[in-house]
């Protein structure tokens, strides 16, 4: 098995064009085409992960958060940073990390939180916004259901909970086909008026190649002629946060009692108590406090994350219940993504939950 394919299987479930514009997710040292040995699983790549890749004979590391985060002017080891790569190149180990696109994904770390919560009705808190596109062909009108289908198969059409959605209109095209053309209806040097049919879909931003070839193959014209258009739809499958329901209310202390309890806590930090019942809860892993005022405009009882500032715990204004567990621990859930994901695709393959406490944050 070759390592494109473990990183492939990731990426149908987080692919790379749901990260966040400042974000380096992906393949950040290797060659994708070697053949994998096994995975070591982890949030943070260190020289400690490096060393036990190495000692488990792991020649591919999955991470949380991207180790090549911001640019290089040099790499001669001066942080854990370039030490950490420079062994990676030197044991022939690819590094690739899922961070924003993990986020963001439906199925991603929000929604395991949720899942941890027990949360119900879950559903995205910030759609992702400029996701969409609208894509725009016309076909021979007897053509038009083949090539429907073959956008359809590709990913174009899904509106919510609804696929195959499409807009269809009649008109007619003209085209002269030029000297040596063989065109696949009308004359060489002629006028032709063709009955046609203008599809127009809904693609997402990581399905526009797929759907682009699934045209390309089926549509009977040398040269088809296709658009796409961005569209201001939110694309509610996947987003910023998540928000549901605990399947039965419960006291503020509680909430935050469970929470300390689920995380492994020795301490958490949160706004002040209320005395109201927690019912709708809002959810962002990591440095999620952007999503505070989205969490109260839709009126969550309390907005769990992993990092929030001082101002934050006085802006909530008594709106809202804000429990900060740490970014750490509100993200160590994506060994467990990571390791479930790929488990179930590839049974036999040898994947390692890295044993290193990497949280930089210590409690005393």
């Amino acid at each position: 098995m070759r390592i494109k394919e473990i990183i492939q299987t990731i990426e149908q479930l987080a692919p790379l064009p749901l990260q966040e514009e400042y974000d380096n997710s992906g393949l950040q040292v290797g060659d994708p085409g070697r053949e994998a040995t096994g995975a070591l699983l982890a949030i943070d790549v260190t020289e400690e992960v490096v060393d036990e890749a190495i000692a488990l004979g792991c020649n591919l590391v999955i991470s949380h958060h991207p180790i090549a985060f911001r640019p290089f002017r040099s790499l001669t080891g001066k942080s854990y940073v370039e030490r950490s790569m420079i062994m990676a190149i030197r044991n022939d180990i690819a590094l690739y990390a899922a961070h924003t696109n993990l986020d963001n994904a439906g199925g991603g770390v929000n929604y395991r939180l949720a899942e941890m919560l027990e949360l119900q009705n879950v559903k995205v808190l910030s759609p992702k916004e400029q996701a969409l596109f609208k894509f725009v062909t016309t076909v021979p009108v007897h053509h038009a259901e083949s090539v429907r289908n073959a956008l359809f198969n590709a990913g174009a059409g899904h509106i919510g909970n609804y696929d195959s959605c499409s807009y269809n209109l009649t008109g007619e095209g003209t085209f002269r086909p030029g000297a040596g053309t063989n065109p696949f209806v009308g004359e060489a040097e002629k006028l032709h008026f063709e009955p046609e049919v203008r599809i127009e879909t809904v693609v997402p931003v990581m399905k526009k190649e797929e759907v682009l070839r699934a045209l390309l193959a089926v549509h009977p014209y040398e040269e088809p002629v296709y658009d796409f258009y961005p569209i201001a739809n939110e694309w509610g499958q996947h987003g910023g946060g998540v928000v549901g329901v605990l399947p039965e209310p419960m006291p503020e202390q509680e909430f935050l009692y469970q929470l300390k309890d689920l995380f492994n806590l020795p301490t958490i930090r949160h706004s002040k108590i209320r005395g109201k019942e927690i019912r709708d809860v809002a959810i962002c892993g990591g440095a999620g406090a952007f999503l505070i005022p989205r969490a109260v405009a839709y009126g969550a009882d309390a907005f769990l994350t992993g990092e929030a500032k001082y101002n934050d715990f006085y802006d909530v204004e008594g709106n809202i219940l804000l429990a900060v567990v740490g970014h750490y621990e509100s993200e160590i859930c994506t060994k467990d993504i990571f390791f479930d994901l790929l488990s179930k695709k590839f049974p036999t393959f040898a994947l390692h939950k890295s044993a290193f406490d990497v949280n930089p944050v210590k409690y005393l």
